[in-house]
């Protein structure tokens, strides 16, 4: 439980996220095996896709996702350049065990790649299951730590939104970084995410700061923040955290202490417009976030609305993203379509959220406009690149 200051607790209250399904998870195992030369496809057949969704835990949340991520896939298949793809669908009851059980079964059915399941220990046991089967894995996961081998991350990394960030600052002239990190296991994937890109990018870390997930040391970590700026001229402040945890305490303290975004600019590897009420809080105005591409995000939140009637889960486009892949590779009309080289061919894909592609390590790189929150309101400060030879790549 995150305890925080009477004069930020109705404003934490009020910024609770429904919806956590994008958190890091811990994973104890790394899928083996590799990609081989891919499944050999039939030109003049419907490939068959097996479609792995949380559905079956009784668990309402795990429903909606699991409805919004087969509709997001169903939609997709709408305009795929002529390619057929037969969609089945296999509930996975949230449960490793399970996800594994039905992902054997996809493929002695006939599933010639899976897309999902969400959680990360699922999609881990999903990689392993069917690691001798030369059948890649497309999971909805974010957790990096389960990529590679047959199995990819779809969901987010905090390694592609830390690169676009600082590649943003670098560009702005910010040389020298101190980072603000929970001491959760998402924060310190964070903390590791932000030193790579900083390192990678020819910048500093001057300063690191962690905190446990607690009124007290978030508080006692600002006059240690505050110390770390200023004795090592730090031009930027570059914090882990999200809405639902310390961004509003953080924001409020720090400039109480002397630390804004007019000394020392504020970043955020987190969205810092979700939910709206963020963009009223005095300290996040001025400070620098990524956001996937507008644009392309509208469109396709238009299109589920338009075909289903509601909006898409948060991480719905996921799916769509996974069958917009697919359906590019297989209208080529080649027997190794879905080959390892094929899905990490370098031009990428055109999503839900805009431009993505799958990289060899089985993670992913997005492409990611940098925003601002000036009187309450979001505005861009460099576009999202439409492709990979553009800004921001």
């Amino acid at each position: 439980m995150f305890a925080v200051l009477p004069s930020a607790r109705k404003v934490l209250r009020a910024l609770a996220l429904p919806l956590i399904a994008l958190t890091l998870v811990a994973c104890d195992t790394v899928p083996g095996g590799g990609f081989g030369t891919g499944p050999n496809l039939n030109s003049g057949e419907a490939v068959p896709v097996a479609l792995l969704v949380p559905g079956g835990s009784g668990l309402t949340t795990d429903e909606l996702l699991a409805q919004s991520l087969e509709n997001a896939a169903r939609l997709a298949m709408r305009d795929l350049n002529g390619a057929q793809i037969d969609l089945r669908v296999y509930q996975t009851g949230g449960d490793a065990a399970t996800a594994a059980a039905r992902a054997k079964q996809a493929v002695d059915e006939g599933a010639k790649i899976i897309l999902g399941p969400v959680y990360a220990a699922s999609a881990n046991a999903v990689g392993n299951a069917v690691a001798n089967q030369n059948v890649s894995v497309l999971s909805f996961s974010n957790n990096a730590a389960i990529a590679g081998g047959n199995v990819f991350v779809l969901g987010p990394t905090f390694q592609n939104t830390s690169d676009r960030m600082i590649a943003y600052a670098r560009s702005q002239g910010k040389q020298r970084f101190v980072i603000v990190h929970g001491q959760d296991g998402a924060g310190t994937a964070g903390r590791d995410a932000i030193n790579a890109s900083v390192q990678s990018q020819g910048a500093s870390v001057v300063g690191t700061v962690g905190y446990a997930l607690s009124q007290q040391d978030v508080i006692a970590a600002i006059p240690q923040i505050k110390s770390a700026v200023d004795s090592n001229a730090a031009d930027a402040v570059f914090m882990t955290t999200d809405t639902a945890s310390a961004l509003p305490l953080l924001s409020q303290l720090l400039p109480e202490a002397g630390v804004t975004s007019a000394t020392s600019q504020f970043m955020g590897l987190t969205r810092w417009d979700i939910p709206a009420q963020t963009l009223s809080l005095p300290g996040v105005q001025g400070g620098w976030f990524a956001i996937p591409d507008p644009a392309a995000s509208a469109t396709f939140s238009s299109k589920y609305q338009s075909a289903y009637g509601s909006i898409p889960h948060p991480i719905g486009g996921l799916a769509f993203d996974g069958i917009a892949a697919i359906g590019a590779l297989v209208s080529q009309g080649q027997s190794d379509a879905l080959s390892g080289a094929a899905l990490t061919q370098g031009a990428g894909f055109r999503g839900a959220s805009g431009i993505f592609r799958l990289l060899p390590n089985g993670s992913n790189q997005r492409g990611l406009a940098v925003a601002t929150i000036s009187e309450s309101q979001v505005s861009i400060l460099s576009p999202a690149p439409q492709s990979f030879s553009g800004v921001g790549f």
